[in-house]
């Protein structure tokens, strides 16, 4: 007899068996994207966090910061994400200190990698990893779940991505300024909590460059227009 596949679709189109997240576990149902421009590499995120249908928080900040300029979205058990993106964090800042350097994004990546394909029976974790750093200059990778590593000139991920594929390949263009990829993220995340039930909120970005990090931030009482500040 054959079995039919439980739980939701993940973004690559696999089933995702829901009963793997523990009763009552909080959940990032979630929209999640990076992407290149000429000089850096902005992320973006909603901020809507889920326990099954209830919305659990309408205002999380899932950018995450593991080193100066060195960041990740997550999404998938907030539990799980939370724990790697800690542990990565404690390793970049002990590459710091043996090597004299700070590390590359690249670098982060992998240590992302490892954690996650080494755990991947165990944990729900989908991660966008960006950063600039002054070998590479921006770079984006995305860890899907499975733990697979996959560098990229923009990553979308979390439950609302599925509705923006054909809004992303429209609209990316190479070399973009900062302010056209500003406008990029910020639609195309605006499309999936339009139309994601498990995404919503505020927008939430942050902006990598040689000149640092800075953040910003988008509301939907404004239809998600300024400049976000």
């Amino acid at each position: 007899m054959e079995s039919k596949p439980t739980g939701n679709l993940s973004i690559d189109g696999i089933h995702v068996d829901m009963e793997h997240l523990k009763k009552g576990e909080v959940n990032l149902g979630t929209s999640i994207m990076a992407a290149l421009f000429d000089g850096g590499v902005i992320l973006g995120a909603d901020s809507r966090t889920t326990t099954g249908a209830y919305i659990a928080n309408r205002i999380t900040d899932k950018l995450t910061q593991v080193h100066d300029t060195i960041w990740c979205c997550r999404s998938g058990s907030a539990a799980d994400t939370q724990a790697i993106a800690d542990i990565v964090h404690y390793y970049l800042q002990l590459y710091n200190v043996q090597n004299h350097e700070p590390p590359t994004t690249e670098v982060a990546a992998s240590i992302f990698q490892e954690l996650c394909y080494s755990n991947k029976d165990q944990l729900s974790a989908g991660l966008i990893i960006a950063g600039y750093d002054a070998r590479h200059k921006g770079e984006v990778y995305s860890i899907p779940l499975g733990g697979s590593l996959h560098k990229q000139r923009y990553a979308i991920g979390g439950s609302g991505s599925t509705y923006i594929y054909g809004y992303c390949d429209a609209n990316w263009k190479e070399n973009m300024t900062e302010g056209e990829c500003i406008e990029f993220v910020k639609g195309a995340l605006a499309e999936a909590v339009k139309w994601d039930g498990s995404s919503g909120g505020v927008i939430r970005m942050v902006v990598l460059t040689e000149r640092g990090a800075e953040r910003k931030i988008f509301f939907p009482d404004e239809d998600y227009k300024g400049n976000g500040q």
